[in-house]
């Protein structure tokens, strides 16, 4: 079931399996045991649910039968936006886990499904093909590779695969909750239409991801810690999806009003967590400090003459090597 790129990526390599327990994670550990691939696993523990700890011990069990590591984190209590808060707990997690023990690899069990509810929320709210097309099968993430080898296949052939072979997991509760907007898209909209041309629209994925190489040329981003620069590709649109992407990565998911802001301003601030800078042929990401520090006038000078956004100031101020690059970008 699993694709031979897939697989290519994952032999030979340090990976970490994002684990829950449910349906999604559960199969894709077996069928990555099915193909001799080694790896550990993740799992978190948000305390919401009673269900959790046997979810746990599940994760636990596994690792104990099938000879890999469990790592588990207990969350502190979420308070608010929950979703948003759990995956960026969930990712804070597993990239710590990925710098302590050289991972490769992070494979996380999306699925069809997970990208066509993606893929119509966007279009919902206002998006082009390269935001419609979603979720990628593989993601260069700087010191690790986000890989997601079940993109090609529906829930129910995950099902199937497992109560065909009698696999044990779990049923959240939580998504049948259709207060939470995924759910409603998922329940009300996405299944129906997956049961009904299910093979249609996994050609249609197919073409998306071919039309989105023609439209979207590679750009590198380059980081210096939490400062991220790359050259402009010319191509606003283009531009903006990867500075969309970068900022996705960052736990900051930029609104449709920040995406009309980026093509007609040069200096953004988004959700007042970072400052975006698109000047002198470059894209620079960084995160947003207000103007409340004593700048030398040394500084302060040597910034107008070479121009430099004064929102952009402050943070450079207090990121000596990120304003060195800056200059070292700028006089060439």
């Amino acid at each position: 079931m699993l694709e031979n790129s897939a697989l290519n990526s994952l032999k030979g390599k340090k990976n970490l399996l994002a684990f829950s327990g449910g349906v999604d994670s559960s199969a894709l550990f077996f069928l990555l045991l099915k193909h001799d691939i080694k790896f550990d696993i993740a799992i978190v523990n948000y305390n919401t649910r009673k269900q959790s700890k046997e979810e746990v011990n599940y994760a636990k069990e596994l690792a104990d039968t099938h000879n890999c590591t469990c790592h588990i984190y207990d969350a502190p209590h979420i308070k608010k936006n929950f979703e948003a808060k759990a995956r960026e707990i969930r990712y804070d997690f597993f990239e710590d886990l990925i710098k302590k023990f050289n991972y490769n690899n992070l494979i996380t069990a999306h699925h069809l499904g997970d990208r066509f509810e993606w893929m119509l929320m966007q279009f919902c709210k206002g998006a082009g093909c390269a935001e419609i097309a979603g979720m990628v099968k593989d993601s260069d993430r700087g010191f690790y590779t986000l890989l997601r080898p079940l993109l090609h296949l529906d829930k129910k052939e995950l099902l199937n695969f497992l109560d065909a072979n009698k696999l044990k997991y779990f049923e959240d509760e939580t998504n049948y909750d259709e207060d939470i907007k995924r759910n409603d898209f998922r329940h009300n909209y996405s299944t129906p239409l997956l049961e009904k041309y299910l093979n249609g629209i996994k050609k249609s994925f197919d073409y998306l991801d071919e039309d989105r190489e023609c439209l979207i040329p590679e750009i590198e981003i380059k980081t210096i810690d939490d400062f991220a620069y790359f050259k402009s590709s010319l191509n606003k649109r283009a531009d903006i999806f990867v500075i969309d992407k970068y900022l996705k990565s960052q736990f900051h998911m930029p609104s449709a009003n920040e995406r009309e802001l980026l093509k007609s301003v040069e200096t953004v601030v988004l959700g007042r967590k970072f400052l975006v800078n698109q000047d002198f042929g470059f894209v620079f990401i960084v995160p947003y400090i207000q103007d409340d520090l004593h700048m030398p006038k040394e500084f302060k000078e040597e910034c107008r003459v070479l121009k430099i956004e004064p929102k952009l100031r402050p943070y450079l101020y207090k990121n000596m090597a990120a304003f060195l690059k800056i200059k070292e970008l700028l006089n060439n």
